[in-house]
């Protein structure tokens, strides 16, 4: 089928200026740009912090409408901004890009940003402007998932947890036979994935689940970039088949809510315990602001501590329904306020299907804010908004593998340091008296991907001469 492979720059001419276009503006978010005042329980607040200690106390952060933004709305409300000085303007973003190049050009001070996007900043990975970005903390981990249409679900493919409990350890071959055949029967308009942005870490998750099951991402469909709010009436409109997004938007696709489709898999069920979105600023404005950006990290560490808490999470969900930030409230006038939210931060999670079977699975880390569930071992002190240098260097060998960079940074460590800031975690964390993993780098077990292949961050050349699927792979060539 490589005939037929077109580039992201031929797809987008051909596609995108017409029915994806429809999409888009047929499904905008009303125009909001954020929660406006204090609420009555942040003006209760004794700032521990006085803001005329801080450089810079008037601050803008940017958000997008996904459940991950709960931790900025959980600060707003509570006064966890207020408390440590700080008076924040929330601004609510279109699309990860625009949240990343709010950062880069100095519209915001700071802002979430998919995971990668701060290494790929840095490294020039395809589609990532060269920027100076760093990171000190984890917003969250998990909370998202690949959502496919009801046509791939009238042709055969199923939730990949049935996927293994019917094949076993012969469940990626099952998968990848049938993902094949769906594809191998559409034409080149109906051979599309969309991800949140280029380079993110969902990109990287869509293509390593299809070379996982032995299909050829760069070959087999295309992958476009669509904004988390417009994924699902794409799809509706036949733009793209299928799509990977954080909560709700993959809830809000399956039967009893849109119907449109139904969830293939969580995120955690390609990496276990991986990072998803990053408090991204520029590194000048840790150089200027030093203690308006400690105050920023210790008020999220606060908002991800009380998102965490299982007693505070319905209260989560429905706060983040709210149109100041996801406005996923359920048409239905008779219906829960958060039935949309809930599932991804409660953990009471539905893939969907069209066969009338409840598919709810209740877990404890369907969205990770801050403390690890049981089923997770980790070392000592780790907790969610802990960062992995190691887990950055992960980032990078996709991005080599997908030829998004031309061969694997040599001074990685050098570029992992200067952007993920564990140092100033570190030492925030420890006068919230929140202990940390004295390491910064750890091993992957095989048992936390999809495909059993571990990552051991001292060899990571090695880590992508494993894949025979990647970009610039060398060819074999056999005798008859």
């Amino acid at each position: 089928m490589s005939d037929n492979h077109w580039t992201r720059r031929n797809f987008v001419k051909a596609i995108g200026t017409t029915t994806v276009g429809i999409g888009f503006s047929s499904c905008a978010i009303p125009r909001n740009t954020g929660s406006k005042g204090l609420t009555q329980e942040a003006l209760a607040v004794e700032p521990l912090v006085k803001s005329e200690e801080l450089e810079k106390p008037n601050i803008t952060v940017g958000y997008v409408p996904v459940n991950d933004c709960a931790p900025f709305a959980i600060a707003w409300k509570k006064g966890f901004f207020r408390k440590y000085g700080l008076n924040v303007t929330l601004n609510r973003e279109a699309s990860w890009a625009t949240s990343r190049d709010g950062l880069i050009f100095g519209r915001l001070d700071a802002s979430p940003v998919v995971s990668g996007a701060v290494t790929n900043a840095r490294i020039g990975a395809e589609g990532a402007r060269h920027a100076p970005l760093c990171a000190a903390m984890t917003i969250h981990r998990h909370g998202n998932a690949m959502t496919m249409n009801k046509a791939m679900w009238d042709f055969g493919l199923r939730p990949w947890y049935e996927y293994q409990q019917k094949y076993g350890d012969g469940a990626l071959a099952a998968f990848g036979h049938d993902f094949r055949s769906y594809f191998q029967q559409q034409p080149t308009e109906g051979k599309v994935w969309a991800v949140v942005l280029s380079s993110s870490i969902y990109e990287y998750f869509i293509r390593y689940l299809s070379a996982a099951a032995g299909v050829d991402p760069l070959k087999e469909f295309r992958i476009i970039i669509v904004p988390p709010p417009q994924m699902v009436t794409n799809v509706r409109i036949g733009a793209m088949q299928a799509y990977m997004v954080a909560e709700p938007w993959n809830t809000r696709a399956i039967t009893g809510n849109q119907g449109i489709g139904f969830t293939f898999a969580q995120g955690k069920e390609i990496w276990l315990a991986h990072p998803d979105r990053l408090l991204a600023v520029m590194e000048s404005f840790i150089d200027n602001y030093p203690r308006t950006y400690r105050s920023l990290v210790k008020a999220m560490i606060a908002a991800c501590q009380y998102c965490s808490q299982p007693e505070n999470r319905q209260e989560v969900a429905e706060l983040i329904t709210d149109v100041s930030f996801t406005g996923a409230r359920p048409k239905q006038a008779d219906a829960p306020i958060a039935k949309l939210t809930s599932p991804g931060i409660i953990g009471n999670y539905s893939y969907g299907g069209f066969d009338g079977k409840d598919r709810t699975i209740k877990s404890a880390d369907t969205t990770i804010f801050f403390d690890l569930p049981n089923n997770l071992v980790e070392p000592l002190g780790n907790h969610s908004t802990f960062l992995w240098r190691s887990q950055s260097i992960w980032l990078m060998t996709q991005a080599t593998r997908w030829g998004q960079i031309s061969k694997f940074p040599k001074n990685a460590d050098q570029i992992t340091e200067r952007s993920w800031r564990t140092d100033l975690y570190r030492d925030i964390a420890d006068e919230m008296g929140i202990p940390s993993p004295q390491d910064d780098y750890k091993v992957e077990p095989p048992e936390m991907f999809i495909d059993k292949i571990g990552f051991d961050p001292s060899d990571p050349v090695g880590y992508l001469k494993r894949f025979a699927i990647r970009a610039n792979a060398p060819t074999s060539f056999f005798m008859s």
